[in-house]
């Protein structure tokens, strides 16, 4: 359970009700759930998958170097023409296809996402409908 607030009494008096109740354990200040790094700056918060993401990349022993900088090829095209048979298209399409997402994802490790409390929380998204 995560327990956030900004008061710091009211926190104290929910965790000590809900010690007295249940058999339960305070880590302190929460760094890492659920795959997510969480870092606290003064009145700031980072959230970032970027352990999580070098975890997985040493699970899978990729040790390529290279990065893409962007998830799926720009401008790409393909023709009934393009089509080579192959044993197993399907295979060949998923993994390459997960060389590509695995290098952006390594090319964009340290992104993650930074919370103010001097700024609004207006989620703004963008996309390219190409």
């Amino acid at each position: 359970m995560i327990i956030i607030g900004n008061d710091v009494d009211g926190i104290s008096n929910l965790k000590a009700s809900l010690h007295h109740t249940f058999d339960m354990k305070d880590f302190g200040s929460l760094n890492y759930f659920l795959g997510l790094e969480v870092i606290s700056l003064d009145d700031d918060i980072y959230l970032s998958q970027a352990k999580y993401a070098s975890d997985l990349f040493a699970r899978v022993e990729i040790i390529d170097s290279r990065t893409e900088s962007t998830s799926l090829e720009p401008n790409i095209r393909f023709t009934h023409m393009d089509v080579t048979v192959l044993d197993n298209p399907t295979l060949y399409r998923q993994l390459f296809g997960v060389l590509r997402i695995f290098r952006y994802i390594k090319g964009t490790l340290f992104h993650g996402l930074h919370f103010s409390v001097h700024s609004s929380l207006t989620l703004q998204a963008y996309s390219d409908a190409d």
